[in-house]
């Protein structure tokens, strides 16, 4: 009596094999059932079993199901892309990422019945698929190395000791528990993954999101939201405890928000800091990382974006003996990135520098930084007043948020001090109105303030894969451009739909717009005349300045941005 098991319980690859008459029903079931008492894939039996070989057994399946057959011996590292399928999914599940092109994502597999496999990568990834069939033991080597080179990257992570992320967990405050719980290998290494990740996708911020049914960790790249991946919800309080913990906040504490702060030091030459903040959610505790990269600061004013003009204008102002110079623009518009830049062109032994933030995002060696805390009387006004004891020569206040603040910076730049601040305002006229409505006379403003600068953030395209486009000249005077602007010497591109394998859906990086307006003696007129901020504006186009929505097109013109994008961030 035979006792095979039948044979739709056998697998597809091995049906495929028995209509291709490459083995027989007998052979396949008892290697099925090698496979299954070892918990090893079926085709990985085979291949040990030697009678068939791996190559033999990926061109027939290529052939028998349409999907291309591709050597890996051939494969290059360069190619991989650049999110990559999580090393435990691609582990059991035996795939691997090949390429990235226009959001398909090809992926490499040596069983293509597996499509288990395939709707995990797919969820996972959240892309269009594309298998590509490839020899089982040449896949099993790429992965291994693949997996290597993961941990090594975890393992040569050095971190400052003060912030260990890879040690135990041990009491960092008084009245604190032990966390004896969060001390869980596979916590650490995920965070680790996550940080190391966002770093190098260019993220600014990392957010941990607990809902009733899933948990979300998302990425801010180039401005938007983006999620990377949904770990176990059982994975919330272990995680939220372990960055409760890194980052010197009460883990006991889970009613109230926190904040709190976190390093690492990649290498001997580059730290970066994290600013932490927690949210008690009705699912858990949000958590948001923010990145804040030291080296931002010292990358050059000529990095920033701002035209031949606005950047002389603003190092002219910026290098005056005193005034106030004010950086205007929404949250996350690049003011403090701007503000830093400079005064990392004024830090020098020669001045004396102090700054007061809330909190102080980018630490820069020689120069004197404080955290205002609100709750103790450090606010923005008592850390001025306590500069001009310091004899200082530049000063730095983080936001001129109300009166007593903006008349202490007034002062201070009136008595022979450079004072740089920012404001939360729509465009660099309506900051002067501003002031006037905080309560400001209109003669302190006129002789303090010596320049303003509005700023937005717009996606840069990628260089490798944007496209020209043609759009209807009525269109693009819609937008603002001008008949003399649409001559012909210009080509206008737009971002390929999917991007590419080096971009995230066209875009790579950001890239700034200002509108940068010197105070002139006409526009001191207006101010002192309590006039509007369309009359300030008026001035100001009569004597040259470009507004948000011209410096964004100039930049379209340059091939750097798309249209969609500067009509996004300038919303005129």
């Amino acid at each position: 009596m035979s006792t095979k098991s039948p044979a739709n319980k056998l697998n597809g690859l091995a049906r495929t094999l028995i209509q291709e008459k490459l083995l027989t029903e007998d052979e396949a079931t008892a290697i099925q059932a090698q496979a299954s008492a070892l918990k090893a894939p079926f085709i990985t039996q085979l291949i040990l079993s030697k009678k068939l070989s791996a190559q033999l057994i990926a061109e027939t399946s290529a052939k028998a199901f349409g999907f291309p057959y591709f050597n890996l011996d051939a494969f290059n590292t360069d190619f991989l892309p650049p999110k990559k399928i999580d090393v435990k999914l691609m582990q059991s599940n035996r795939v691997m990422a090949l390429q990235v092109r226009n959001n398909l994502l090809f992926i490499a597999i040596s069983d293509p019945t597996n499509l288990h496999a395939l709707d995990d990568v797919q969820f996972q990834m959240g892309m269009a698929l594309s298998p590509v069939v490839v020899d089982d033991d040449k896949l099993g080597r790429w992965i291994d190395k693949i997996v290597e080179a993961s941990d090594t990257n975890m393992k040569s992570l050095d971190i400052d000791d003060e912030f260990d992320l890879g040690d135990d967990v041990t009491e960092k405050q008084d009245d604190v528990p032990q966390a004896q719980e969060i001390d869980d290998a596979p916590v650490v290494k995920f965070l680790n993954k996550m940080l190391i990740d966002a770093i190098n996708m260019g993220a600014s911020d990392l957010h941990f999101e607990p809902y009733e049914k899933f948990y979300r960790v998302r990425y801010r790249v180039d401005g938007i939201l983006r999620e990377i991946t949904q770990p176990p919800l059982a994975i919330k309080d272990k995680l939220a405890s372990r960055i409760k913990v890194i980052s010197s906040m009460d883990i006991s504490e889970k009613r109230i928000p926190q904040d709190g702060r976190m390093k690492l030091v990649l290498s001997k030459t580059r730290t970066i800091d994290f600013r932490v903040s927690t949210l008690p959610l009705i699912n858990g505790e949000k958590i948001v990382m923010r990145i804040l990269d030291p080296s931002s600061a010292t990358m050059g004013i000529e990095a920033l974006g701002y035209e031949v003009a606005q950047e002389n204008a603003l190092l002219h102002a910026v290098s005056r003996p005193y005034g106030l110079v004010l950086v205007t623009g929404p949250t996350g518009s690049g003011k403090t990135v701007s503000l830093y830049t400079c005064l990392n062109i004024l830090n020098n032994p020669g001045v004396n520098i102090a700054t007061a933030e809330d909190p102080c995002e980018i630490p820069l060696a020689g120069i004197n930084q404080v955290n205002v805390n609100d709750k103790q009387g450090l606010t923005f006004a008592a850390a001025l007043k306590s500069f001009l004891r310091q004899d200082p020569d530049i000063i730095m206040i983080g936001e001129i948020r109300d009166l007593e603040t903006a008349d202490m910076a007034i002062k201070a730049a009136s008595t022979g001090h450079m004072v740089l601040s920012t404001l939360h305002t729509n465009d660099a006229p309506s900051t002067l109105t501003r002031l006037l409505n905080m309560g400001v006379a209109p003669f302190n403003i006129a002789s303090a303030v010596s320049l303003i600068t509005a700023q937005r953030l717009a996606r840069r395209l990628c260089k490798s894969c944007k496209v020209p486009i043609n759009v209807p000249k009525e269109a693009l005077v819609g937008v603002g451009f001008t008949e003399e602007d649409l001559d012909g010497s210009w080509q206008l591109f737009g971002p390929k739909e999917g991007g590419c394998e080096l971009c995230n859906d066209g875009y790579k990086g950001r890239v700034g717009i200002y509108q940068v307006m010197p105070i002139t003696d006409a526009i001191s007129r207006i101010i002192m005349k309590s006039g509007t901020a369309h009359d300030i504006a008026d001035q100001a186009k009569l004597e040259g300045v470009k507004d948000l929505r011209q410096s964004g097109l100039l930049k379209v013109k340059q091939g750097l941005t798309s249209i969609a994008e500067v009509a996004s961030c300038t919303n005129e």
